[in-house]
């Protein structure tokens, strides 16, 4: 008897802890009071920093902090005072926390002699600008267009207007850069004549051909492997001084597509088309 009652007792308990245990597992979270205490401290902390954000945002849209001022660090040469005053007004949008610097500085980049813009705040009412503009050396006529472009020293395209005396590049699409630094090295050939080299075009068949302010027009072709075309230029630029006197007539075109000499053309005789071939 005393057994039974012993074994009752101790099933009873082990019963008893059981559904203890099933309890608690049942409870889940609701009976981990230092899970239930971290989870509220990070609630606490997303709605504070909701708070804080909805507060700062709320703030910066006010009316305080304004922009007053663009202070230009670079004197431009080419770009008006009243180009970056309209360029300020519509991209300058919001206070001094809220405008968009990369929006200010787009809005400079579109004026037509920037090449690029450096902006800064400046505390507390300011923006600071900086600019870098073209420097024209050439105008560019595409060969598929009328239209006309200015290269600058980098050898890129822009566009703008400008009344300089400035040479005259005219080729395929893409090959203003190309044409800027052959343009330099004919130039320096052409140094000996105290001639400026006024126009250069290229062909889409890659052929060659120069003008000179005097309207001499010189026909260098295509490249050879025999004869590339500076080549031929210095062999002209060395005979023509002493070629010049003993003709004694004005020459309009000199074509140097000959390996081992040159054809003239007098001003009377027929003209050589820019652009052949």
């Amino acid at each position: 008897m005393h057994e039974q009652s012993v074994r009752s007792a101790s099933n009873r308990a082990s019963a008893t802890a059981r559904g203890r245990t099933r309890a608690r597992e049942e409870g889940g979270l609701w009976n981990r009071p230092a899970l239930l205490d971290l989870l509220s401290d990070l609630l606490l902390l997303i709605t504070a920093l909701a708070i804080g954000h909805a507060l700062l945002s709320w703030f910066l849209a006010r009316p305080f902090f304004p922009v007053r001022e663009v202070v230009v660090l670079t004197p431009p040469a080419q770009v008006t005072t009243a180009q970056i005053e309209f360029a300020a007004r519509s991209a300058i949008r919001g206070n001094f926390f809220s405008m968009s610097l990369d929006e200010v500085r787009t809005a400079f980049e579109k004026l037509p002699w920037v090449r690029r813009a450096e902006v800064r705040r400046r505390w507390p009412n300011a923006v600071e600008l900086r600019l870098e503009e073209h420097q024209a050396v050439a105008y560019w006529r595409s060969g598929d267009s009328d239209s006309v472009h200015l290269v600058n020293r980098q050898g890129e395209l822009f566009i703008a207007a400008s009344n300089a005396d400035l040479p005259e590049f005219a080729g395929p699409p893409g090959s203003a850069a190309y044409l800027l630094e052959r343009y330099r090295a004919f130039a320096t050939v052409l140094e000996p004549l105290q001639r400026r080299l006024v126009s250069v075009w290229l062909s889409a068949r890659e052929a060659w051909q120069l003008e000179l302010d005097d309207g001499m027009v010189i026909v260098l072709g295509r490249e050879q492997d025999k004869a590339p075309v500076e080549q031929r230029l210095m062999r002209f630029v060395r005979a023509w001084p002493q070629t010049e006197r003993n003709i004694g007539l004005q020459i309009a075109t000199v074509d140097l597509r000959y390996q081992r000499g040159f054809a003239l053309t007098p001003t009377s005789g027929p003209h050589v088309p820019k652009g052949m071939q």
